[in-house]
């Protein structure tokens, strides 16, 4: 058995087993560095008290009744799922689980395994900031990409549609509330916010597309290859992965919203146009209620 579970704790894919009862009762060591939580923080916890709080690119929580491992313990069958777990430092992190029945030499099932690997496009991330830091073009608090970057892509890209008519997206996103949480909770909190919202904006897009820090707690999108509907879906999705995202500060869970605003690239454009139509667009998402996105129309 102990040659069994060296093999399991050298997998690259993360890996945990459940009893019939959901409880976790083993969790390799790539579960802990995909996830963030240690062995011990999660041996003996029943999975469905949201632990990892999964979500679909809804934002629908799946740890109650559409939970697929909950759905294997009943059935029996295989299931393949992409989800977003809440990592332990708090942004969400898209992750593909493969989960699969474990049964008794009668047959019976007695718990789950899942094995899931972390689907965010690492590689590109880290080559992309360290290009970035190289030419002081980096965050220095989120370690996205920092006002300077987004304006010289939005130029590259500009020029890159006038010659290719190259279909590209611009998402306005700014914290809602953001000053009261500063004012509530500390700075210190408001900057674990704006660290948090960073992870989750490049660990759950294309690695092509670009993400940066405007200024404050305002953000910018440059999203590459799409038409309206497109954008307006991935912002959406964005926009709920962050409203199911939070930050554990003295015993509370402090969690945020955004409201964004969306526009194309437009012809006669100058790469200021766009980020400000953007700009008046997410401030029409802010006076109708916050939390949501608005798409230019016209």
């Amino acid at each position: 058995m102990s040659i069994y579970k060296d093999i399991m704790d050298n997998l690259f894919d993360g890996l945990y087993f459940v009893d019939k009862d959901r409880k976790i009762t083993y969790w390799n060591s790539a579960a802990e560095q995909i996830t963030g939580f240690s062995s011990s923080e999660v041996l003996g916890k029943c999975c469905a008290d949201n632990i990892l709080k999964h979500v679909n690119e809804d934002g629908v929580n799946l740890c109650k009744s559409l939970c697929p491992l909950a759905q294997t313990l009943i059935d029996g069958k295989q299931r393949k799922a992409t989800v977003y777990l809440h990592h332990k430092d708090s942004h969400r992190l898209p992750v593909s689980v493969r989960i699969s029945p474990i049964r008794d030499e009668n047959g019976n099932i007695i718990g789950a395994s899942e094995l899931f690997n972390d689907e965010t496009p690492v590689a590109a991330i880290i080559e992309r900031n360290k290009e970035l830091e190289k030419l002081s073009l980096l965050d220095t608090l989120t370690s996205i990409a920092n006002r300077r970057y987004i304006k010289m892509t939005m130029f590259a890209q500009y020029q890159a549609m006038k010659r290719y008519g190259a279909s590209t997206g611009v998402l306005f996103i700014d914290i809602d509330n953001f000053k009261n949480i500063n004012d509530t909770y500390g700075h210190n909190a408001g900057d674990e916010i704006l660290k948090i919202i960073s992870q989750t904006l490049t660990k759950n897009s294309r690695p092509f597309d670009v993400f940066g820090r405007w200024g404050g707690e305002e953000f910018i999108g440059i999203i590459y290859n799409v038409d309206k509907t497109q954008l307006e879906s991935v912002a959406n999705k964005l926009r709920l992965l962050i409203e199911n995202s939070y930050i554990i500060n003295e015993s509370t869970n402090i969690s945020v919203t955004v409201s964004m605003g969306a526009t194309l690239i437009k012809p006669d454009d100058t790469p200021e146009d766009a980020i400000n139509r953007a700009d008046k667009l997410m401030y029409e998402s802010k006076k109708t209620g916050k939390n949501r996105v608005t798409v230019d129309l016209s």
